[in-house]
């Protein structure tokens, strides 16, 4: 089967589809929508319908006729009753505005998830492609050092060269093999952390990632302003809203607290009515004790009682709930406001930092790509003479060496430079492709 192939973008939206964590999310902002939907509900009156049956024995109020009764007795009632706050301190009030803040904070949340596991996915995908290119240049490392070993294997016998000669290329090519082995391993674990971000099986079989070119790296902007930079992500970065909504809330959450600190008063009414019929000796007895009584209807019609009240509750003394609740709000409050202000300084901390580790790329990528180029020339030198004989075995491993090491060094800091560029563009909320 053909290898699908996966672009930054494509990598980024599939995490967004799939992983669990924006799911988990997506639930904790849905409990806060309903959070808002049930403190709205609390505005409005309560109604409640209630059935009492009991069956008394000696001496007992029936309280259909309000009569002493010393026989067996049953009796009902039914009542309707309703009640809604007419004041509260404005509590209800406050908690529906605190919910509303609550509900843009789990929203700002999930944003801040998502672009948290984006940028999570931009570095795995770097590191994949990183990787990618590492083993390809051990595998070329390999096959050369295997040539050379053959080629020192056929000169020995033919006694031009010598055993240390051999021992040397063989050191080289084990050498070589080990950087492959270990190349490939990284690369899988690579592969392993950008499949479970995306939630996809963890196989590097099933899919390739796409390289950026020499003209991504040519045209990465390298030149920021830090301020800039920050002013610009101060308005849209989700870390620095979420801290914003939620010191909002705990603001809110004052108000709250200071409510159950005023009287409430609450209105309130119901209705009901009851009925009851003596119990005699026998089933039968009782059905004529039953239908000698009023009827159950009659009854019902007869026992209906109605009230209307209005209820003040004071608040005087509480243990000190009350005032303890208020001083906790305002505690987490001000300690909300530290971390939005903790925030933004780490913001602006992470952007500079940013800029700089750019800055450092580009004059990596740079001195590295230079070295490359004269190493590999060096090489290409050595090796001309090495094959006629004019250098021996240990200048040409050690220049060797040295190339292939200006290359892996080449190799990191090209996409290294491309990666700090990328961090730029997420931190001003631009898509990230290539």
């Amino acid at each position: 089967m053909a290898q699908e192939t996966i672009t930054i973008q494509q990598a980024i939206d599939r995490m967004l589809q799939n992983n669990l964590n924006i799911k988990q999310a997506v639930l904790s902002a849905s409990t806060a929508s309903v959070n808002l939907q049930q403190s709205k509900a609390a505005l409005y009156p309560t109604l409640n319908g209630g059935i009492d049956n009991s069956l008394n024995f000696g001496r007992s109020l029936d309280q259909s006729n309000n009569q002493l009764v010393s026989q067996k007795f049953y009796q009902g009632s039914g009542t309707l009753s309703t009640s809604v706050d007419l004041f509260g301190g404005f509590t209800k009030i406050n908690q529906i505005r605190q919910n509303k803040i609550l509900l843009e904070a789990g929203n700002s949340n999930l944003d801040k998830v998502k672009n948290d596991l984006t940028l999570q996915v931009v570095t795995a995908y770097f590191q994949v492609v990183y990787n990618v290119d590492l083993l390809r240049a051990s595998k070329e490392q390999l096959v050369v050092a295997k040539e050379t070993q053959q080629r020192e294997e056929a000169l020995l016998e033919a006694g031009n060269k010598t055993i240390a000669d051999v021992s040397q290329a063989k050191a080289q090519a084990a050498t070589a093999e080990l950087n492959v082995t270990n190349a490939q391993n990284q690369l899988t674990i690579s592969y392993l952390t950008l499949s479970q971000l995306m939630e996809m099986r963890a196989d590097s079989d099933n899919y390739v990632v796409v390289a950026p070119t020499i003209q991504d790296i040519a045209m990465a902007q390298k030149s920021y302003n830090v301020n800039e930079v920050y002013n610009s992500s101060l308005a849209i970065f989700p870390d620095i809203k979420l801290a914003a909504l939620n010191r909002e809330a705990a603001e809110r959450g004052v108000a709250v607290a200071k409510g159950s600190l005023s009287p409430k008063i609450s209105l309130g009414g119901s209705v009901g009515s009851r009925y009851s019929y003596v119990l005699g000796n026998s089933p039968l007895q009782d059905l004529d004790n039953y239908r000698n009584d009023a009827h159950f209807i009659d009854q019902l019609n007869n026992n209906i009682y109605q009230n209307i009240g209005i209820n003040i509750s004071i608040p005087i003394f509480n243990g000190l709930q009350a005032k303890s609740n208020v001083k906790r709000a305002r505690i987490n409050y001000e300690d909300y406001k530290l971390q939005e202000s903790l925030m933004k300084n780490n913001l602006n901390k992470v952007i500079a930092q940013a800029i700089a580790d750019l800055r450092a790329a580009d004059s990596r990528y740079t001195s590295t790509q230079n070295t490359f180029n004269a190493q590999k020339d060096a090489f290409n030198v050595i090796e001309q003479r090495y094959n006629v004989g004019l250098v021996n075995s240990l200048d040409y491993n050690t220049s060797r060496t040295n190339r292939n090491k200006a290359e892996i060094d080449f190799i990191q800091a090209k996409y290294d430079l491309v990666f700090r560029s990328k961090v730029i563009d997420y931190y001003l909320g631009k898509q990230i492709n290539f």
